[in-house]
């Protein structure tokens, strides 16, 4: 067992709901295993041999539920998708239940849902690792994939800056997260009322302080993004705002992530967005199309990232 695996080994068994349960250590080696996952895959090809992973889904998916499966699949185990309607989930039955049962079947949970009680429900009473593949305060497996694109792009994460362009979603949360663990600066602009919630930049703010990362909220896109590395955007209505389209358009008129917008942060900067994205709202074309884009690139480590999650939580490294 190498040194990265030791890292890894207290992850045997855990449920993985925000980034804030892991320490930079684990964080790096986490990492460090994507890219090892994605340069040689053949080697992992049979580490979820006999296993089995519910991937239960309350909300809408493209990138997450193929990566998923796909990463399921690639490591030898076997995927077992269950959308809300598909079970007794939908029809009232209590998410405990639900992960019970899916205890006595399955070795792993995969879980994409609404609130973050519904998940702390779900891993609390299951007796098998739960995976947070989405929840309206956080969306870690995303954050790794992201991480690991800067990366392989930029080197070394400690002293770089991420600026978060939009609302205080899940993205933000989660990528506030992130940083604070890998010693980058986060800085996030969003409008009034529109702003990061204060117990997760509570919690980030705790764990910077171990890795000099910094931590800045402001209303000013310009000077958020000025000089920066990283550039992180999201629609500006997520999945159940639909209702609030026209109103968020409004508020965040001034957010959009364009040329002009991109010409402030560093020459080399990376521009990040977890999609789906909505050309000529949150982002122009220019952008997400252009030379500082590294979507695709992201949107392909959300496989590898997740590979290395997987293999760590099952302890078969």
């Amino acid at each position: 067992m190498t040194p990265l695996y030791d890292t890894l080994a207290p992850l045997k068994g855990c449920s993985f709901g925000t980034l804030s349960t892991i320490t930079p250590d684990q964080l790096d080696a986490l990492l460090g295993l994507a890219s090892e996952v994605k340069s040689n895959p053949d080697t992992y090809r049979t580490c979820l041999k006999d296993k089995s992973f519910a991937l239960v889904f309350e909300k809408h998916s493209t990138r997450t539920r193929v990566s998923f499966e796909v990463g399921v699949q690639e490591l030898g185990g076997s995927p077992v998708f269950l959308s809300r309607n598909e079970i007794q989930l939908g029809r009232g039955e209590p998410i405990e239940d639900t992960a019970k049962v899916l205890s006595r079947y399955v070795q792993g949970i995969i879980l994409r849902t609404w609130g973050q009680e519904r998940f702390d429900a779900m891993s609390q009473a299951a007796t098998i690792p739960v995976i947070n593949a989405l929840t309206d305060q956080y969306h870690p497996c995303q954050v790794l994939a992201d991480l690991q694109t800067i990366r392989e792009h930029r080197g070394a994460l400690a002293g770089k800056t991420l600026t978060w362009i939009g609302d205080g979603n899940n993205m933000a949360h989660s990528l506030m997260l992130g940083c604070a663990l890998s010693g980058m600066h986060f800085r996030a602009a969003s409008p009034d009322g529109y702003s990061c919630d204060p117990n997760v930049v509570a919690t980030a703010n705790n764990i910077a302080e171990s890795t000099a990362a910094t931590l800045t909220l402001t209303t000013d896109p310009q000077g958020a993004v000025d000089g920066c590395d990283v550039v992180v955007t999201d629609v500006f209505a997520s999945m159940g705002q639909e209702d609030e389209q026209a109103k968020r358009l409004a508020a965040f008129e001034g957010y959009q992530v364009n040329e002009a917008l991109m010409g402030l942060a560093q020459p080399d900067a990376l521009f990040l967005h977890c999609l789906p994205a909505h050309r000529g709202e949150e982002v122009t074309a220019d952008v997400i199309d252009g030379r500082w884009s590294a979507v695709w690139d992201e949107a392909e480590n959300r496989l590898h990232a997740q590979k290395a999650l997987m293999l760590a939580l099952m302890g078969v490294l």
